[in-house]
């Protein structure tokens, strides 16, 4: 579960994403016609059960490549070997969906939300706060309130696949403190701050790591710690223009239908916090090796 704007809690889905037309490649296969049994190379289907394999391969004889140039279902694009990169973590996704129980309408979501070549959704970066090279073949968008209990869970994973994969990902950082949060305004602009002294991922890492810790005392002592200037630090988290980048943060979030937090784009797509995030990014990084 996350939080949402609302003060209450959202389940993490994907199902909100809408399945667009077209996506199953064609006219489906009865379960009679479909194989019972289907291995495709790099896809770990071994624990499946005989009815799970028989739905597995119902699903990616059906499911069209996610490759627009490779207009031919999934399973017949890795068994070709055709030229999409993708098609491997989209059979293994689905696999994990079969594995994990799914209903058809649930795996068919998840298919076109992380799939669909058409799911993608530009997020501006602006100017927020950013680390890993710019060219990077994957980045990560979070939208993120540091005293929001489920963004402080997060965020070790984050920095860890950051870390891991630190060559090929940017992350950003957009504010969305909300209004449930009595701290989370303050909270952000004190990363503001910390930011227009050249210190916010310094002050982010703190504040999350105390997060029932963010009373104004609690905020001047974390800018003391990692070497704000004080005086500077006090005016600019009750100055306008503070507030204003925070402002233009919970537009965009408006803009792209964010109402929780976290809520995370990688690469455009709204990442499914209960999906393993190495696979998501190695997913993301093969596609963008692929020619």
């Amino acid at each position: 579960m996350r939080e949402n704007a609302r003060g209450g809690y959202a389940w993490v889905t994907l199902l909100a994403w809408a399945f667009a037309p077209g996506c199953r490649g064609g006219s489906a296969q009865s379960a009679n016609d479909a194989p019972k049994d289907l291995n495709l190379p790099g896809v770990d289907t071994h624990d499946l059960t005989p009815r799970e394999n028989h739905e597995f391969a119902r699903y990616v004889t059906e499911l069209p490549s996610p490759c627009p140039a490779v207009a031919i279902p999934l399973a017949q694009c890795i068994l070709e070997k055709r030229p999409c990169a993708r098609c491997t973590s989209a059979a293994s996704a689905v696999a994990t969906a079969v594995r994990e129980g799914m209903a058809r309408e649930q795996v068919e979501g998840l298919y076109a939300a992380r799939f669909d070549p058409s799911g993608a959704r530009t997020v501006p970066i602006g100017n927020s706060p950013t680390r890993g090279p710019e060219q990077a073949a994957v980045t990560i968008v979070e939208f993120a309130d540091f005293e929001c209990p489920y963004c402080q869970r997060v965020a070790p994973a984050l920095d860890a696949a950051c870390e891991k994969h630190k060559s090929k990902v940017r992350f950003v950082f957009k504010f969305m403190p909300l209004a449930m949060h009595p701290h989370s305004e303050l909270a952000a602009g004190a990363a503001v701050a910390a930011e227009m002294q050249g210190k916010f991922w310094e002050m982010h890492d703190l504040l999350f790591a105390n997060g029932s810790r963010l009373e104004p005392s609690d905020l001047e002592e974390y800018a003391r710690a990692i070497g704000l200037d004080l005086h500077r630090f006090r005016q600019d988290v009750a100055s306008p223009v503070v507030k204003e980048r925070i402002a233009a943060d919970r537009k965009l979030a408006d803009d792209l239908g964010v109402r929780a937090t976290p809520t995370i784009f990688i690469n455009g797509r709204n990442y499914d916090l209960q999906a393993n995030l190495d696979d998501w990014i190695d997913g993301e990084i093969a596609a963008g090796a692929s020619p």
